[in-house]
């Protein structure tokens, strides 16, 4: 096994020790509910535990709503990203009468698979504890063996628009946050709803590089702004085992091909934007995993975006096209939801091994 970066190293020591300080003075656990997914087969279950001054300031109903603006209201502002975790804490799943215990990894959070969990398909409220902290309802989605279609959502520039330089975006969630700073990009919640209304047993999971601390906030971003509730996968922020960061390419590949495995019944519209690196990674995805994806719909970014994204008012794919001619499945592009709803909604209703079944549908 290799030896931990120094970073992780350091930034583990200093957890440590500022949660055995907070525990002297009375502080106890939170647990930050996620929503979890998967197949009627296997479940796949995310929280996390940090450290809290207590339970007092909890809402009087309990429900996962206000629990998150609970959360959202303790760790406002820079406290969402200097928030102690609760390491190598022992948690409890109880799914039904079934009970799993799992303990938190060093960022204070589970990712846990829990095999025949007996669900039904649909949406479904598990329960998740531990020792010194309350137990709380924690949402999850079982997608059905019949599901085919299935949509995965890209959030920064995708759902949502920043208006704000890329490197300037952490800094602007650690120490601002003002919720009224983001708004939501023109056309695509009604362009999920849409395609929802033809599927509605579809699951649409949001893959992100936006880290797991701005998951309440996004939650009720989502919510607020008319898109369909479902599973959000984010990485953890800060230091890791092999560098300072993170890849969220690499995230974002391994995340793909899970879902490919979890549910291999699902062919999924891959939807992003042009301002990072979507095309490419849809693009590569596509090419290993053809028979996994229904099509790809990316959002073009206006100039003014694309040099507030990075530098240039020219979409990353311009300089080193994505090979999308090659692929087997429709790729569409537009300005906003409005531009992509019909080219999409061509995809949503055809079989990805029938072709282009519209004008404007290109495939490649």
């Amino acid at each position: 096994m290799p030896r931990p970066h120094a970073a992780a190293v350091l930034e583990d020591a200093y957890n440590e020790r500022k949660s055995a300080m907070l525990r002297s003075r009375g502080w106890s656990t939170r647990i930050v509910p996620l929503t979890g997914y998967g197949s009627e087969s296997q479940l796949r279950v995310f929280a996390r535990v940090i450290m809290t001054r207590g339970e007092q300031d909890d809402p009087e109903e309990p429900t996962h709503a206000a629990r998150l603006r609970a959360v959202e209201l303790e760790t406002r502002g820079w406290r969402a990203f200097l928030t102690t975790p609760a390491i190598d804490e022992v948690v409890t799943i109880r799914i039904n009468e079934r009970i799993t215990t799992a303990r938190t990894d060093r960022g204070g959070f589970i990712d846990l698979t829990v095999r025949g969990h007996g669900l039904t398909p649909g949406w479904h409220r598990i329960f998740v504890g531990s020792p010194n902290a309350q137990t709380i309802d924690v949402p999850v989605l079982v997608i059905g063996n019949d599901v085919t279609h299935g949509i995965v959502s890209d959030i920064d520039d995708t759902v949502l628009s920043t208006s704000l330089p890329r490197p300037m975006i952490a800094a602007w969630n650690t120490f601002l946050r003002s919720e009224g700073a983001r708004k939501a990009v023109p056309g695509m919640a009604t362009m999920y709803r849409e395609l929802l209304a033809e599927h509605p047993e579809a699951p649409v999971i949001y893959l992100s590089t936006g880290a797991w601390n701005t998951s309440p906030w996004l939650t009720r971003f989502l919510r607020r702004n008319g898109y369909p509730k479902g599973p959000m996968l984010l990485t953890d922020w800060g230091p890791t085992n092999t560098g300072w960061f993170r890849s969220g390419q690499e995230h974002k590949h391994a995340q793909l091909h899970r879902l490919a495995r979890e549910l291999p019944h699902v062919k999924w519209l891959l939807i992003g934007d042009d301002g990072q690196h979507d095309p490419k990674i849809y693009t590569e995805f596509t090419s290993r995993k053809p028979g996994h994806v229904r099509g790809i719909a990316i959002r073009e970014l206006s100039p003014g975006e694309q040099v507030l994204s990075h530098v240039i008012p020219v979409a990353n794919d311009d300089l080193v096209p994505a090979p999308t001619e090659e692929l087997d499945v429709p790729v569409v592009r537009a300005p906003d939801g409005y531009g992509l709803a019909p080219q999409v909604r061509a995809i949503w209703a055809s079989d990805p091994a029938d072709g282009p079944s519209a004008p404007g549908v290109s495939r490649g």
